[in-house]
């Protein structure tokens, strides 16, 4: 086989054939080698000159082994977990606020959203007509501190 050479300026890397590869102790006839010159050459105790460098190998059989394994049939399809029932009144549905300290005290608001992560600590928002000392209309409560109107 040829030597083919591509050495990169920016990276510093050189591609060799398997005939200018240093010889391995595999009998596998096709390798393919990467080496990697360093730029700094170093000095040994005599004071020559020594070049390093890394040199990778592969072979056919490595990539032989490698290659994937046929795929396993697909598994029959999983049937999807039911969907847990959703918590707190529905959108749009009228509550009355049982919070004490809230401004609309047993008032009457309609439900905005409830936040179905059962993580969250007052998951339901409620609008009122009214507004607060705040200018506020919105607020939000605890699944226990509302509750539905007929």
């Amino acid at each position: 086989m040829a030597t083919c050479n591509m050495a990169s300026a920016a990276a510093g890397f050189v591609l060799t054939s398997s005939s200018s590869c240093v010889a391995s102790n595999t009998s596998s006839s096709s390798k393919n080698c990467i080496a990697f010159p360093l730029k700094n050459n170093n000095r040994n105790s005599n004071g020559a000159t020594v070049s390093t460098r890394l040199i990778v190998r592969a072979s056919e059989d490595a990539a032989a082994a490698a290659a994937p394994a046929p795929a396993p049939p697909p598994p029959a399809p999983a049937t999807t977990p039911a969907k847990p029932p959703p918590i707190g009144p529905k959108r749009g549905a009228k509550v009355r606020i049982l919070r004490k300290e809230s401004y609309w005290y047993k008032g009457i608001g309609s439900v905005v959203a409830v936040d179905q992560d059962p993580n969250t600590r007052y998951p339901v928002v409620v609008r009122f007509n009214k507004v607060n000392y705040a200018n506020v209309s919105t607020n939000n409560y605890a699944l226990d501190e509302i509750e539905e109107v007929k």
